[in-house]
């Protein structure tokens, strides 16, 4: 979870768009396999990393920069994730080196998903890449049904943030008096808290990650936290192999 290596920083400055649509035919696979589709991708999804990665991100808008990072991020947690059903692993931490071990080389920066994630999308001082990112487990984010694409980024990030929060993200128990959070954010909060000092590794307080996530969650939640101020409980993480497309 933390970063130590240091890579170049993301400068985009140019215009040229990409396809991503070998990323979308393995999606559209898994839709509609679940994880079994990925024990046949692994050679698509490592082609589609070695086009993405003959391109100089820089050379795309911002938005277009930040996709490509996404995108490349999740081909590798999905070639992971492959790895770890072709193995019969019950988690894709089972497989030797799946966050720290090279995943792709860009600009010949060598770089980990790891690396990827901490060294370059966090850099973009976006939270919501939080809802995003996936990396092949129970617990985290549901896959978009298509790529992230920079002429819509901004919309596919928010509707990401929305879902991943009420669909197991962000649970509200008004008997209980309580709000179930996903432990992304409190392993990630201060990212929501403190997003232009991305990424850091200051933790943030339950009540400040619950204000800074309140503009993603439904309408009547968000006004129910402000007045009753809940208990705030982190789930558990599931590490069990799994991944899902909505």
């Amino acid at each position: 979870m933390l970063y130590a290596r240091r890579l170049r920083a993301p400068r985009p400055v140019g215009d040229i768009a990409l396809d991503h649509a070998p990323l979308a035919r393995v999606l559209d696979r898994l839709a509609l396999k679940g994880v079994t589709a990925l024990g046949e991708a692994s050679d698509e999804l490592a082609d589609y990393r070695d086009t993405l990665a003959s391109t100089d991100p820089d050379e795309l808008t911002p938005a277009g920069s930040l996709a490509f990072w996404i995108n490349l991020y999740n081909a590798g947690a999905l070639h992971r994730a492959g790895q770890a059903y072709s193995r019969d692993y019950e988690s894709v931490l089972r497989v030797p080196g799946a966050f720290s071990a090279p995943w792709a080389t860009v600009c010949g920066e060598s770089m980990s998903l790891d690396d990827i994630e901490h060294g370059k999308i966090r850099r973009f001082g976006d939270p919501r890449i939080h809802g995003a990112l996936v990396c092949g487990s129970v617990s985290c984010p549901t896959l978009r049904s298509e790529p992230f694409d920079g002429t819509k980024l901004d919309e596919q990030l928010d509707s990401q943030m929305r879902f991943f929060l009420s669909n197991g993200g962000g649970r509200l128990d008004r008997t209980e008096d309580t709000l179930h959070l996903t432990r992304v954010l409190k392993w990630y909060g201060g990212d929501f808290v403190r997003p232009h000092r991305m990424p850091t590794l200051r933790p943030a307080r339950a009540s400040d990650i619950v204000a800074a996530i309140s503009r993603w969650l439904d309408p009547d939640d968000a006004r129910y936290l402000v007045g009753n101020r809940p208990k705030v409980v982190f789930a558990p993480y599931d590490w069990g192999l799994g991944c899902s497309v909505a």
